[in-house]
């Protein structure tokens, strides 16, 4: 299935595994490579020599194209580039907008660029800038969301840029894949669906409690920006609770961060004021910021969800069944086929 997104990053299938911290590690990522679609390692919780580590596996369970995902407002950056390029990565993603010095880099090195947005005129912006294409997540997606659907934000983002644009937020199978193309994206990503696979490092115990699940809520209390996760006991407490976990709790999180992430207090500060021009948050917003990733690691990787939140897409509620990669994906493309060819009968 040929699109603009499989020319310009040599993946065989139009599909992308998001970089899901805790979640996109080399097993996963491999295994969606090697079904042909693009996976995303997450490297916002790594290390440096720990994201080297994860490339170097990757690359030894799979020869095909694959991506990394970074903090453009990260201090160390500039470094986490220069390791792509070494590592000669086709694809670097970025959950906030890179800067234009960034995207020259990694261009000049012949990395394809792919900001995520979930606005119009951010996609605009890094298309100016020149970013080879365009992951935009309507309000449907999981984690940090926002309320424009994915039927809306995405033909406005189609209509906005003349570059490739993947589809992200609400698409589990074949048939929204055929209507991602009828909109005219490149493709489709997918996060929660992921997640939900046998490839997934996340413990079965933490799967089969997603599987049962059909609601979402979208929270302000874990970090002070709008998150959507599964709506659990620890979620209705910390809504309840009237205003976000606290500074005590946060500052305890951010030295766990400090620990699991290699950071320097130094390092972590100069992240908080990057974070803090480049989103516009509040100090005590910079500081919360430090409770997503521990919290999520709590669940996806401790396997202790009544101690942690899960994020998720509303798309959990559809979700049945835990298929491998090459599976979910043959699955996929079989269905997406099969749509486009009932449209065409209907001429």
């Amino acid at each position: 299935m040929k699109t603009a997104l499989t020319e310009l990053t040599g993946v065989r299938h139009p599909i992308v595994q998001t970089g899901m911290g805790w979640v996109a590690g080399p097993r996963l990522v491999s295994a969606v490579a090697n079904a042909g679609g693009l996976g995303i390692l997450a490297s916002a919780t790594m290390t440096p020599d720990r994201l080297a580590a994860a490339i170097r596996e990757v690359k030894e369970r799979t020869a095909a194209p694959f991506g990394v995902n970074l903090r453009a407002d990260a201090s160390d950056a500039g470094d986490r580039i220069d390791l792509l390029i070494r590592e000669e990565i086709r694809v670097a993603s970025f959950a906030l907008a890179p800067t234009q010095e960034l995207i020259g880099r990694l261009k000049d090195a012949g990395v394809v660029v792919i900001p995520s947005v979930g606005a119009r005129r951010h996609a605009e912006k890094v298309a100016a800038w020149g970013a080879d294409a365009v992951l935009v997540q309507g309000g449907e997606g999981g984690g940090h969301t926002g309320t424009l659907a994915t039927t809306l934000l995405l033909p406005q983002v189609v209509d906005a840029v003349d570059i490739p644009v993947v589809a992200a937020g609400g698409f589990f199978d074949g048939r929204g894949l055929a209507a991602a193309l009828a909109y005219g994206a490149a493709g489709v990503a997918m996060g929660t669906r992921f997640l939900l696979t046998s490839d997934s490092s996340v413990p079965d115990a933490v799967k089969q409690l997603y599987l049962g699940m059909t609601d979402t809520v979208v929270t302000r209390q874990v970090d002070g920006m709008p998150h959507r996760v599964l709506r659990t006991g620890l979620v209705d407490a910390l809504e309840r609770s009237g205003r976000v976990t606290g500074p005590a709790r946060a500052l305890r999180n951010a030295a766990r961060f400090k620990t699991v992430s290699g950071m320097s207090w130094r390092g972590m500060m100069r992240d908080g004021l990057a974070m803090r021009r480049g989103r516009r948050l509040s100090w005590s917003q910079v500081l919360m910021a430090a409770n997503t990733p521990m919290l999520l690691k709590a669940a996806m990787v401790d396997g202790r969800p009544d101690l942690g939140v899960m994020a998720s897409g509303q798309v959990v509620a559809l979700i049945d069944d835990l298929p491998s990669c090459q599976d979910l994906i043959d699955r996929i493309v079989a269905e997406a086929a099969e749509a486009v060819s009932g449209i065409g009968a209907l001429s």
